[in-house]
């Protein structure tokens, strides 16, 4: 989980600096084409550090003479984490926000862009959310990410104004995804997946190279300063039609079956429980279930009104390009 920092400049007259926190050269450089204002040239410096450690690392001198900072590091993807872990979700998610803006007041950085997440909403419950909407987050992670954007939003310049802002993404997919998608991908390419409950359930999803369109603007735009924008691909999709996407990118049928969710949940608890008995780790935990059929609605219209966010993938171009760069890089068997 090593972070590096790296250097971008954008395709403009002006040779704004940018720092991103959390991205290694290899998706920099994937997304740079996409960024209509940033483009990747030599890195800043190659600092490895784990996302853990980076909280306490005393001095960012990757920041000196840098207009703006994309900070993306977080402690997440861990499914049903244990209590003992609060610590380190707040150590590294509030603590290292922290150490990143007291770094960028110091080295007269002008714009911090924090990655955060929807999931600071909580669930949908049928309702459509946007940015004025109450926060319910219900995860260490979500809590911590809402801890994080209020450190970054309250954060001043040396002028006084306005330092930080923040993007709260969709679910963020793409080649190299990582967490629920990744796990429901590859259990549809091997057909080792069944849909549990109507499917009905709606998403809100945002391609990682829009993410990056996002970013740009972010960075740069005057009207961005102090503001939190939800961005998504604009839709909802409902988690059957985001599978029978991914099916049809993988070239097959859609599973046919599918599993009520009450029995299915019960069940999945007793093999839970059977596990942790005999001391493996359970394949899939009710955690996962909740998880995949959770409804989340959420509005992204804001940073297109604002920002002139416009985002340049749909579902099905978004999984499209997906799978095909998933099987160029692990086989055609895929």
């Amino acid at each position: 989980m090593k972070k590096n920092y790296c250097h971008c400049s954008p395709a403009n007259s002006r040779n704004q600096q940018v720092v991103a926190l959390g991205a290694n050269r290899m998706d920099l450089n994937r997304k740079a084409p996409y960024l209509p204002m940033i483009t990747v040239t030599d890195s800043v410096s190659a600092v490895n550090i784990h996302a853990e450690q980076y909280c306490d690392w005393p001095q960012f001198h990757a920041m000196q003479g840098v207009d703006a900072v994309v900070h993306m590091v977080a402690l997440l993807h861990i499914v049903n984490p244990p209590p003992e872990m609060r610590e380190k979700y707040e150590r590294v998610n509030v603590g290292g926000t922290a150490t990143v803006i007291e770094a960028a007041i110091k080295a007269g950085v002008r714009r911090v862009v924090l990655f955060s997440t929807i999931a600071v909403y909580g669930h949908s419950d049928g309702c459509v959310l946007n940015e004025m909407s109450p926060t319910h987050p219900d995860t260490f992670y979500a809590q911590t990410k809402l801890a994080a954007e209020r450190i970054v939003l309250n954060s001043r310049g040396a002028d006084g104004q306005s330092l930080g802002t923040v993007l709260r993404l969709g679910a963020v997919y793409g080649s190299r995804i990582k967490g629920n998608y990744e796990r429901l991908t590859h259990a549809l390419a091997r057909h080792r997946f069944i849909p549990i409950g109507s499917g009905l359930n709606r998403r809100t999803l945002v391609y990682d190279k829009d993410v990056g369109r996002a970013a740009a603007l972010a960075v740069s735009h005057p009207a961005a300063a102090g503001q939190v924008f939800n961005v998504t691909d604009g839709e909802f999709y409902t988690l059957s039609e985001i599978i029978e996407s991914i099916c049809s990118a993988l070239g097959r049928k859609p599973p046919r079956l599918s599993l009520p969710v009450g029995p299915a949940r019960t069940l999945i608890g007793l093999i839970e429980k059977g596990s942790h008995a005999i001391g493996l780790k359970p394949p899939v935990t009710q955690a996962l279930i909740d998880k995949y059929s959770e409804d989340i609605a959420v509005d992204g219209s804001l940073i297109q009104k604002e920002l002139g966010f416009v985002p340049q993938y749909d579902l099905k171009t978004g999984w499209e390009e997906t799978i095909r760069e998933m099987q160029g890089r692990m086989g055609v068997g895929y």
